[in-house]
């Protein structure tokens, strides 16, 4: 419910300054990776996941 009045009000705001990227999957306005659309926390679970390809755990 929260998302969907998130997004109701983005399209009342009309100017451009204003827009903020999103999280595709939760709507979370911070910690935003314009490279995978998606804000740092769902990125960590799905690439833990291996739903992301390319993407592997870094270890030295």
């Amino acid at each position: 419910m929260a998302k969907k009045c998130m997004q109701f009000r983005e399209l009342r705001r009309r100017h451009p300054t204003r827009v903020r990227n999103r999280c595709s999957r939760c709507g979370r306005p911070r910690g935003y990776m314009r490279r995978f659309g998606l804000c740092r926390i769902c990125f960590r679970e799905l690439a833990l996941e291996g739903k992301i390809p390319g993407v592997v755990k870094s270890s030295w």
